[in-house]
Protein backbone atom coordinates (compact mmCIF):
# COMPACT_ATOMS: atom_id res chain seq x y z
CA UNK A 1 0.00 0.00 0.00
CA UNK A 2 1.38 3.42 -0.93
CA UNK A 3 2.12 6.12 1.61
CA UNK A 4 -0.62 8.32 0.14
CA UNK A 5 -3.23 5.56 0.37
CA UNK A 6 -2.29 4.78 3.97
CA UNK A 7 -2.39 8.43 4.95
CA UNK A 8 -5.81 8.96 3.35
CA UNK A 9 -7.31 6.00 5.18
CA UNK A 10 -5.87 7.15 8.51
CA UNK A 11 -7.17 10.69 8.05
CA UNK A 12 -10.56 9.48 6.83
CA UNK A 13 -10.94 7.24 9.89
CA UNK A 14 -9.73 9.84 12.37
CA UNK A 15 -8.62 7.38 15.07
CA UNK A 16 -5.31 5.56 15.54
CA UNK A 17 -5.60 2.95 18.29
CA UNK A 18 -2.43 2.42 20.32
CA UNK A 19 -2.28 -1.32 21.03
CA UNK A 20 -0.13 -1.99 24.07
CA UNK A 21 -0.17 -5.01 26.38
CA UNK A 22 2.16 -7.06 28.57
CA UNK A 23 0.97 -10.18 26.74
CA UNK A 24 0.78 -10.67 22.99
CA UNK A 25 -1.54 -13.67 23.05
CA UNK A 26 -4.88 -11.92 22.45
CA UNK A 27 -3.83 -8.91 20.41
CA UNK A 28 -5.04 -10.24 17.07
CA UNK A 29 -8.52 -10.48 18.59
CA UNK A 30 -8.10 -6.98 20.01
CA UNK A 31 -7.29 -5.53 16.60
CA UNK A 32 -10.20 -7.42 15.03
CA UNK A 33 -12.56 -5.96 17.65
CA UNK A 34 -11.26 -2.46 16.89
CA UNK A 35 -11.93 -2.94 13.19
CA UNK A 36 -15.41 -4.31 13.84
CA UNK A 37 -16.15 -1.25 15.98
CA UNK A 38 -15.18 1.13 13.20
CA UNK A 39 -11.60 2.08 14.09
CA UNK A 40 -9.65 1.80 10.85
CA UNK A 41 -6.05 2.21 12.07
CA UNK A 42 -4.08 0.58 14.87
CA UNK A 43 -0.43 0.59 15.86
CA UNK A 44 1.19 -2.33 17.65
CA UNK A 45 3.83 -0.86 19.93
CA UNK A 46 7.28 -2.33 20.35
CA UNK A 47 6.69 -2.50 24.09
CA UNK A 48 4.49 -5.54 23.31
CA UNK A 49 6.35 -8.86 23.68
CA UNK A 50 7.15 -10.38 20.27
CA UNK A 51 5.78 -7.28 18.54
CA UNK A 52 7.06 -8.34 15.11
CA UNK A 53 5.24 -11.67 15.36
CA UNK A 54 2.06 -9.86 16.41
CA UNK A 55 2.33 -7.54 13.40
CA UNK A 56 2.80 -10.52 11.07
CA UNK A 57 -0.17 -12.38 12.58
CA UNK A 58 -2.47 -9.37 12.40
CA UNK A 59 -1.47 -8.73 8.80
CA UNK A 60 -2.05 -12.38 7.85
CA UNK A 61 -5.33 -12.85 9.72
CA UNK A 62 -7.01 -9.45 9.35
CA UNK A 63 -5.46 -8.11 6.17
CA UNK A 64 -6.67 -4.71 5.03
CA UNK A 65 -9.65 -4.52 7.40
CA UNK A 66 -7.46 -2.20 9.45
CA UNK A 67 -4.45 -0.03 8.57
CA UNK A 68 -1.72 -1.63 10.65
CA UNK A 69 1.26 0.29 11.96
CA UNK A 70 4.10 -0.11 14.42
CA UNK A 71 4.57 2.20 17.40
CA UNK A 72 7.26 3.12 19.91
CA UNK A 73 9.82 2.85 17.10
CA UNK A 74 13.08 4.48 18.19
CA UNK A 75 15.53 3.65 15.40
CA UNK A 76 15.61 2.90 11.67
CA UNK A 77 16.54 -0.76 12.19
CA UNK A 78 13.32 -1.36 14.11
CA UNK A 79 11.33 0.64 11.55
CA UNK A 80 12.63 -1.49 8.68
CA UNK A 81 11.90 -4.73 10.55
CA UNK A 82 8.36 -3.55 11.24
CA UNK A 83 7.78 -2.59 7.60
CA UNK A 84 9.05 -5.97 6.41
CA UNK A 85 6.70 -7.63 8.91
CA UNK A 86 3.72 -5.82 7.40
CA UNK A 87 3.47 -2.40 9.06
CA UNK A 88 2.09 0.26 6.72
CA UNK A 89 3.17 3.20 8.89
CA UNK A 90 5.59 3.96 11.69
CA UNK A 91 4.87 5.92 14.87
CA UNK A 92 7.51 7.15 17.31
CA UNK A 93 7.46 9.09 20.58
CA UNK A 94 10.45 11.11 19.36
CA UNK A 95 11.88 12.83 16.30
CA UNK A 96 14.48 10.52 14.76
CA UNK A 97 15.51 11.85 11.35
CA UNK A 98 16.89 8.48 10.26
CA UNK A 99 13.51 6.84 10.92
CA UNK A 100 11.76 9.50 8.84
CA UNK A 101 14.23 9.06 5.98
CA UNK A 102 13.84 5.28 6.01
CA UNK A 103 10.05 5.50 5.87
CA UNK A 104 10.21 7.86 2.91
CA UNK A 105 12.64 5.47 1.21
CA UNK A 106 10.12 2.62 1.55
CA UNK A 107 7.09 4.84 0.74
CA UNK A 108 5.56 4.31 4.17
CA UNK A 109 3.80 6.92 6.29
CA UNK A 110 5.61 8.15 9.38
CA UNK A 111 4.37 9.92 12.50
CA UNK A 112 7.19 11.09 14.77
CA UNK A 113 6.41 12.38 18.24
CA UNK A 114 7.14 16.00 19.14
CA UNK A 115 6.00 18.52 21.73
CA UNK A 116 7.58 21.94 21.33
CA UNK A 117 6.99 24.16 18.28
CA UNK A 118 10.61 23.66 17.23
CA UNK A 119 10.32 19.87 17.42
CA UNK A 120 7.00 19.90 15.56
CA UNK A 121 8.35 22.02 12.71
CA UNK A 122 11.61 20.05 12.52
CA UNK A 123 9.66 16.79 12.18
CA UNK A 124 7.42 18.25 9.47
CA UNK A 125 10.31 19.71 7.48
CA UNK A 126 12.10 16.36 7.68
CA UNK A 127 9.17 14.65 5.94
CA UNK A 128 6.69 13.60 8.62
CA UNK A 129 3.22 12.84 7.26
CA UNK A 130 1.59 13.57 10.62
CA UNK A 131 3.28 14.91 13.74
CA UNK A 132 2.25 13.12 16.91
CA UNK A 133 1.90 15.68 19.71
CA UNK A 134 3.08 13.74 22.74
CA UNK A 135 2.38 13.75 25.61
CA UNK A 136 -0.79 15.65 24.72
CA UNK A 137 -2.22 15.49 28.23
CA UNK A 138 0.41 17.98 29.41
CA UNK A 139 -1.10 20.88 27.50
CA UNK A 140 -4.47 19.46 26.52
CA UNK A 141 -6.62 20.77 23.65
CA UNK A 142 -5.62 24.35 24.46
CA UNK A 143 -1.97 23.63 23.74
CA UNK A 144 -2.83 21.87 20.47
CA UNK A 145 -4.87 24.90 19.40
CA UNK A 146 -1.95 27.17 20.30
CA UNK A 147 0.40 25.08 18.12
CA UNK A 148 -2.03 25.26 15.22
CA UNK A 149 -2.00 29.06 15.35
CA UNK A 150 1.47 29.63 13.85
CA UNK A 151 1.69 26.16 12.26
CA UNK A 152 -1.67 25.62 10.51
CA UNK A 153 -0.08 23.67 7.66
CA UNK A 154 1.09 20.84 9.92
CA UNK A 155 -1.12 17.81 10.53
CA UNK A 156 -1.16 17.14 14.28
CA UNK A 157 -2.26 13.97 16.09
CA UNK A 158 -2.55 14.34 19.88
CA UNK A 159 -1.64 11.19 21.78
CA UNK A 160 -1.82 10.80 25.53
CA UNK A 161 -4.78 12.19 27.41
CA UNK A 162 -7.25 11.51 24.59
CA UNK A 163 -10.38 9.84 25.97
CA UNK A 164 -14.13 9.97 25.50
CA UNK A 165 -14.34 13.22 27.46
CA UNK A 166 -11.55 15.05 25.59
CA UNK A 167 -11.74 13.60 22.05
CA UNK A 168 -14.17 16.18 20.72
CA UNK A 169 -12.21 19.07 22.24
CA UNK A 170 -9.01 17.88 20.56
CA UNK A 171 -10.81 17.65 17.22
CA UNK A 172 -12.20 21.16 17.66
CA UNK A 173 -8.67 22.36 18.50
CA UNK A 174 -7.52 21.22 15.06
CA UNK A 175 -6.35 17.61 15.40
CA UNK A 176 -6.28 15.82 12.05
CA UNK A 177 -6.80 12.53 13.87
CA UNK A 178 -6.54 11.16 17.42
CA UNK A 179 -4.06 8.70 18.90
CA UNK A 180 -5.95 6.77 21.59
CA UNK A 181 -4.36 4.29 23.99
CA UNK A 182 -5.70 2.65 27.13
CA UNK A 183 -9.00 4.54 27.13
CA UNK A 184 -9.81 2.62 23.93
CA UNK A 185 -7.60 -0.47 24.13
CA UNK A 186 -8.69 -1.11 27.72
CA UNK A 187 -6.09 -3.20 29.62
CA UNK A 188 -8.79 -4.68 31.86
CA UNK A 189 -10.81 -5.74 28.83
CA UNK A 190 -7.73 -7.35 27.30
CA UNK A 191 -6.95 -9.21 30.54
CA UNK A 192 -10.49 -10.56 30.77
CA UNK A 193 -10.80 -11.26 27.01
CA UNK A 194 -13.75 -8.86 26.88
CA UNK A 195 -13.46 -8.02 23.22
CA UNK A 196 -17.04 -6.76 23.10
CA UNK A 197 -15.94 -3.95 25.43
CA UNK A 198 -13.18 -2.93 23.03
CA UNK A 199 -15.58 -3.14 20.08
CA UNK A 200 -18.07 -0.90 21.90
CA UNK A 201 -15.41 1.64 22.81
CA UNK A 202 -14.18 1.69 19.20
CA UNK A 203 -17.72 2.42 18.03
CA UNK A 204 -18.02 5.31 20.48
CA UNK A 205 -14.78 6.94 19.30
CA UNK A 206 -15.69 6.43 15.64
CA UNK A 207 -19.05 8.06 16.31
CA UNK A 208 -17.40 11.13 17.87
CA UNK A 209 -15.31 11.63 14.73
CA UNK A 210 -18.33 11.20 12.46
CA UNK A 211 -20.41 13.62 14.50
CA UNK A 212 -17.66 16.24 14.52
CA UNK A 213 -17.35 15.98 10.76
CA UNK A 214 -21.09 16.10 10.24
CA UNK A 215 -21.24 12.54 8.95
CA UNK A 216 -23.52 11.07 11.62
Amino acid sequence: MSRETTLKRILDGGIVAVVRSESSESLVKVVRALAEGGVTAAEVTFTVPDALDVIRRVRNEIGDQIILGAGTVLDPETARAAILAGAEYIVSPVVNLDVIRLCRRYDKAVMPGAFTPTEVLSAWEAGADIVKVFPAEVGGPGYLKALRGPLPQIRLMPTGGVDLTTALAFLKAGACCLGVGSSLVDPKAIASNDFNRIRDLAAQYAAIVRQFRGQA
